[in-house]
C-alpha cells in the first residue's frame, strides 16, 4: 500500500503551478531509513530553477497580497479539511522517508494541519490601529503590508509541521512563498504542494523546490532583491550561515535554531507524573526534536527512585520500522544522526556514566538506536553540551535549585526546558530564572499552534504559532495623517 502511495506522489519541483523536472536532471535518492533502501528520486533543483521558483512567486505576488483576507482564509481552511481527510495517507509518507512511528506521523499531522486552521482563522484578524496623537497634531494610522516573497527552509524531523507552520502564516498574511525541504524527507512537502494546489492557492504562490545543493539554492534567493524574507527552521551552526548571507541585502528573518532543554525535577516532584512527561518529551520522534529533553537534572532525593522507573519505562519500548504494528520506537533519520549518538553515549561511558538500559545499535539493517538511560554522568561529557537528537537520557543529580538553574543555563542554547514540581508557584519560580521562550511545568507536550514558538540565545530569533507567527510575515506601516 505505502509503495503505491509513494508512487502517486509527484517527484518532481513545484513551481509557478506545474510540475517541473530540475534544469540539469539530477535528482535526490529517498531513503527509508527503517530498510535503508531507496524508495522514491526526486528532481534536485539548481540555481536556475532557485530563480525560476523567484520569478513564480514574484509574478503571483500581487495579486495574492490584494486577495481578500476572508478569500485566503478560505483556502486555508480548505487545506485543513483535505490534510485531515488524508491524514494517513500523510502520516505514512512522513513514515517511510523520516522513519516515525504511524501513531508519531498521526501526531505529527494532526497538528501540521492545525496551522491551517488556526491561520485560516487569524487571515481576516489582521486589523491596524488608528488614534490621535498625543500632542493633538495628527492622527496616527497603523496598516500591515505582506513581507513579500518569502524563502522556507524547513528540516527533516517534522516535514509537515515545519512546512505548515511556515506556509500557514505567509498565506494569510499576503506572502508567496518558496520552501525549500530537507534532502531527506522532500515526498512529504510535495504531497503538501499538491494539497495547496487542489485547496485552491493560484499558481506561484506556494513552489516546493527540493535540493541537495542546500548552500547553492539559498546564495542564488538570498541574493534576489525581490526576497525580502527568510523563515528558517534548522541547526544553529546553518543559521548563523544564512544570517550572515541575509545581512548583505539585510533580508528579514525568522530563525528557529538548536536547542539543548533542561528537564529540571524538584524534591516534591510526583514521580509517575514526571516519568510519563519525560518519557513524551525525550522520546518524541525518537528523540529527534529540537526542544526534546535534553540533560535531566533529578534532586538528589528522588534520584535514584526516578532514575529506576524512567528505565524501566524504557526498557519496555519496542524498536522497529516505523509502520511496523506494535513498534514505540522507530530509526533515526540517516546514518550519521545515528553514529553521532552512538558516539555521544560511548564518549560518556568512557568518562564514568553507568548505563541503566539500552546504550547501543541493535543488529541488522536500519539507522536505529536503542531507548538509552545513563547516570553518573561527568560534567564534561559532551552528551550534556550538544544536541543529542536520538532516544538517549542522560541524568544528573543536584541539591541546590540555584546551582541547578545556573547549570541549565549554562549554554548558548534557549529554546524549551522543562520543570515538574508538586507546587506549581514554586515550578514557575525556576520556570521564571531558566533562559528558555518555550517551558512545560508538570507535562513533557508544549508545542500548540495557538503559542509562540520559539527561543532566546542561539536558539532563535522571532517567534512560530500564535498571532506572532503571522506578525513575522507583516510589515507594520504608520501614517501621519490631518484632514
Amino acid at each position: 500500500m505505502s509503495d503505491k502511495l509513494i508512487d502517486s506522489i509527484p517527484k518532481d519541483m513545484f513551481i509557478g503551478g506545474e510540475w517541473r523536472p530540475s534544469s540539469d536532471g539530477k535528482r535526490i535518492p529517498v531513503v527509508d531509513p527503517a530498510s535503508e533502501k531507496v524508495i522514491a528520486e526526486v528532481s534536485s533543483g539548481s540555481a536556475s530553477d532557485a530563480s525560476s521558483a523567484v520569478d513564480a512567486a514574484a509574478q503571483a505576488g500581487p495579486g495574492w497580497a490584494s486577495t481578500a483576507p476572508r478569500d485566503r482564509g478560505e483556502i486555508l481552511r480548505k487545506a485543513f479539511e483535505l490534510m485531515t481527510a488524508r491524514k494517513v495517507d500523510f502520516a505514512t509518507i512522513i513514515s517511510r522517508e523520516e522513519g516515525k512511528t504511524l501513531a508519531e506521523g498521526l501526531g505529527e499531522v494532526n497538528y501540521a494541519a492545525e496551522f491551517f486552521r488556526w491561520y485560516a482563522e487569524e487571515a481576516p484578524r489582521t486589523m491596524g490601529a488608528f488614534g490621535r496623537s498625543p500632542a493633538g497634531a495628527n492622527h496616527i494610522l497603523v496598516d500591515y503590508s505582506p513581507v513579500g516573497v518569502s524563502l522556507l527552509i524547513t528540516p527533516w524531523n517534522f516535514p509537515a509541521a515545519m512546512g505548515t507552520r511556515k506556509i500557514g502564516p505567509a498565506l494569510a498574511a499576503g506572502c508567496t512563498v518558496i520552501l525549500k525541504p530537507a534532502s531527506e524527507t522532500p515526498l512529504t512537502a510535495l504531497a503538501l504542494a499538491g494539497l495547496l494546489e487542489e485547496a485552491g492557492v493560484p499558481a506561484g504562490v506556494v513552489n516546493v523546490l527540493p535540493s541537495n545543493r542546500s548552500s547553492e539554492i539559498s546564495n542564488r534567493i538570498l541574493s534576489d532583491s525581490r526576497v525580502t524574507k527568510l523563515s528558517f527552521t534548522g541547526s544553529t551552526e546553518v543559521g548563523r550561515v544564512l544570517l550572515a548571507k541575509a545581512s548583505e541585502r539585510i533580508v528579514n528573518c525568522s530563525m528557529e535554531l538548536g536547542g539543548n532543554a533542561p528537564f529540571i525535577i524538584l524534591d516534591d516532584a510526583d514521580l509517575d507524573a514526571a516519568v510519563e512527561g519525560a518519557m513524551v518529551a525525550k522520546m518524541r520522534n525518537a528523540g529527534e526534536s529540537c526542544i526534546g529533553a535534553n540533560r535531566f537534572y533529578v534532586h538528589t532525593s528522588v534520584a535514584s527512585k526516578f532514575a529506576d522507573r524512567f528505565a524501566a519505562a524504557m526498557a519496555k519500548l519496542k524498536t522497529g520500522p516505523g509502520l511496523q504494528k506494535g513498534v514505540d520506537v522507530g530509526p533515526l533519520v540517516n546514518a550519521s544522526t545515528r553514529d553521532k549518538v552512538e558516539q555521544l553515549v560511548a564518549d560518556a561511558i568512557a568518562r564514568g556514566a553507568r548505563v541503566l538500559t539500552g546504550g547501543k545499535r541493535p543488529p541488522g539493517p536500519g539507522f536505529f538506536y536503542e531507548p538509552t538511560v545513563i547516570t553518573d554522568i561527568d560534567p564534561q561529557a559532551e552528551i550534556l553540551n550538544t544536541e543529542i537528537f536520538g532516544p538517549v537520557a542522560p541524568i544528573v543529580a543536584f541539591d541546590d535549585v540555584s546551582d541547578v538553574i545556573a547549570r541549565a543555563n549554562e549554554t548558548i542554547f534557549g529554546l524549551a526546558a522543562y520543570v515538574f514540581s508538586g507546587n506549581v508557584g514554586r515550578a514557575l519560580a525556576v520556570a521564571k530564572r531558566v533562559d528558555a521562550g518555550i517551558i512545560g511545568i508538570n507535562r513533557g507536550f508544549v508545542s500548540d499552534p495557538a503559542a509562540p514558538f520559539g527561543g532566546m540565545k542561539q536558539s532563535g530569533i522571532g517567534r512560530e504559532g500564535s498571532q506572532d507567527g503571522m506578525h513575522e510575515f507583516l510589515e507594520k506601516k504608520y501614517v501621519a495623517v490631518n484632514w
